[in-house]
Formats: C-alpha cells, structure tokens, sequence
C-alpha cells in the first residue's frame, strides 16, 4: 500500500509524459498493423482537410495532423495520469483497459459521431482490430510511463 499524497498534477505531469511515449508507441503498431491499409483517410486527415472552410497547404496540413495525433495522445495521458491519483483502478490490467475504454469512447462512439470516423458497424474487421491492437498499446505504454514517472516525483 502506498503512503504517497494524491497530487493532480503531478499524476497530471506523468500521464502527459506517459500519452507522448505511448503515442509514439501506437503509431509503431499501426505502421505494422495498418488500420486502413487502403488509403482511407485517418481522423486527423478529415479533421484537417478543410478546417473553417480553408484549404490547408501540404505542409501545414501534415503539420496540423501531427500536432492533432500528438497532442490528442499527451491531452488523454495527462487526463489519464490525474484520473489515477484519485480512482486507482483506472489502472487495471496495466492499462489495458484504459486503451480499450479509449477506443470504444473515441473510435467507436465519438469520431463516428462528429463524422471523422465509420461508424462501429460500418468498419472493417481489419480497422476494428488495428484500432483495438493500438490502443491497448497506448493503454499500456502509457500507464508503464505514467507509473515510473509518478514515482519519481513523488
């Protein structure tokens, strides 16, 4: 049992470093284990392909898509890491299940929504498997780091 006082922000300061190290991680996973190896655009591809009604130039738009997936990554850890510091078991099976919450709430439920995503019934078993498969990943790289980081500095 730990003695440690609960600190937002320093569970905060652990998920962000723990979401951009996992974030990295995912993005491996689906270089190997593409979602859509067809070229079908990602979310950030669509959220980027007209944004307030403007065409974006190349560079700014591979630009804006990163900034979009890394950001989305560390903005979650850090969610993550400060949601720990009170409700431990956000931690079970070392994250795991933090990435498949992920991935039902983001992939399957709000991108389909706001029409970045297909929805749930329309994906392929291939995207829905990828997506699951990375996002487990992200759940445990990031709550690998979180934890490592969080102790130190405790």
């Amino acid at each position: 049992m730990s003695t440690r006082t609960r600190s937002i922000a320093k569970g905060a300061i652990a998920g962000l470093l723990g979401g951009i190290v996992a974030t990295a991680a995912k993005s491996a996973v689906e270089k190997i284990y593409p979602p859509r190896p067809h070229g079908e655009p990602e979310p950030p591809q669509v959220l980027t392909s007209k944004p307030g009604g403007r065409v974006l130039a190349f560079r700014q738009n591979l630009a804006a898509q990163e900034a979009i997936q890394w950001g989305f990554g560390a903005t979650v850890g850090a969610a993550y890491g400060a949601l720990v510091e009170f409700y431990p078991p956000a931690t079970s099976k070392q994250g795991a299940s933090f990435g498949m919450a992920l991935v039902a709430l983001a992939h399957d439920r709000t991108l389909p929504v706001l029409g970045f995503a297909a929805r749930p019934e329309a994906q392929t078993k291939r995207e829905h498997t990828s997506e699951l498969a990375s996002h487990i990943v992200y759940g445990v790289v990031t709550e690998t780091v979180r934890s490592i980081v969080r102790r130190m500095i405790d």
